[in-house]
């Protein structure tokens, strides 16, 4: 029997039949160091491949390569689900945020339906008194709830803590009625605790008519577009940036309330969540500009940022 034959009858009668090595070794006439060695030769070739396939498995290997090509401390990965893509990435943040060690005293988050998700995921108990701060306004201008103070509320409860919610639209009409909000003693101590939190959790949103903003009464469709003409790939905290992370519409951002993305860039530990096709052009910049050092996503949408040149 030649080598390639042999390699492969060893990784089937201990994938397929579940035999030890020394079973395998005796079946065949060789010693169990032999059959170890052959097994091994096998998964560097490629005759076998070993998939895990449990919701909860993260994707090793892309994880590596996301740090190197970016730059980032860590990346989380969850495997490719068609039509679960939200929930995997959603439970994967969840186990990050759970583990996370130190546990963060202050956790700024923004909001959304990727974070929403992350809210449910997480378990009773994730972390003891942690307070959780709202750190872009989300309190919906068209009475549809946003669920910006519904997810806080809930990541602070598991967390055995408080919300500090930020009582303020995303986007304003006026930037003198923004300038008033951000002038109000409460609102400037609220902001002031969400630029010094220890780690941040957050989304983004594509420019798209699905957008949020548009859902939430903020923005409009026609807005939309022409801050897609702009340049725009989408918003990070409702400030709307291009491929280069730069903002498209200046007296747009003035009329935007919560921390600037300065205090991303400038933070220890941001934490950005992002899920589905959609998102890929978005998540390609924030993590690309040095708006995340942490990154969890599904593996398509990892495979295609390590795609681009």
């Amino acid at each position: 029997m030649d080598d390639d034959l042999l390699m492969v009858r060893v990784a089937e009668l201990t994938y397929d039949e579940g035999k030890t090595q020394d079973e395998v070794g005796a079946l065949l006439g060789i010693s169990r160091w032999k059959a170890g060695r052959l097994l091994v030769q096998a998964r560097e070739r490629g005759i076998v491949r070993i998939e895990i396939v449990h919701p909860r498995a993260r994707r090793l290997g892309l994880e590596r390569e996301l740090c190197e090509r970016f730059g980032l401390d860590d990346a989380i990965v969850a495997p490719a689900a068609e039509g679960q893509e939200l929930e995997r990435v959603a439970q994967a943040a969840a186990d990050h945020l759970a583990a996370l060690r130190p546990v963060p005293r202050v956790l700024g988050i923004s909001w959304g339906r990727t974070l929403s998700a992350v809210a449910e995921a997480l378990p009773d108990g994730w972390a003891r008194g942690v307070t959780v701060v709202q750190i872009n306004g989300g309190v919906s201008v068209n009475r549809r709830s946003g669920g910006a103070a519904g997810l806080a509320g809930t990541i602070a409860q598991r967390g055995g803590g408080q919300a500090v919610l930020l009582p303020s639209p995303a986007i304003l009409e006026r930037v003198e009625t923004k300038r008033a909000i951000e002038g109000d003693r409460t609102v400037a101590g609220i902001l002031d605790q969400a630029a010094h939190a220890q780690a941040y959790l957050f989304t983004a949103g594509p420019c798209d008519p699905a957008s949020a903003h548009v859902v939430n009464g903020y923005l409009t469709e026609a807005d939309i577009a022409e801050l897609a003409r702009r340049g725009a790939v989408g918003d990070v905290l409702g400030r709307y940036i291009d491929a280069d992370g730069n903002i498209v519409d200046p007296r747009l951002d003035a009329r935007t309330v919560g921390i600037g993305l300065d205090a991303l860039r400038e933070a220890g530990r941001t934490i950005f969540v992002t899920a589905g096709e959609t998102k890929h052009d978005i998540a390609r910049t924030v993590v690309s500009t040095g708006l995340c050092t942490v990154l969890v996503t599904d593996e398509t949408t990892a495979r295609a940022l390590l795609e681009e040149q």
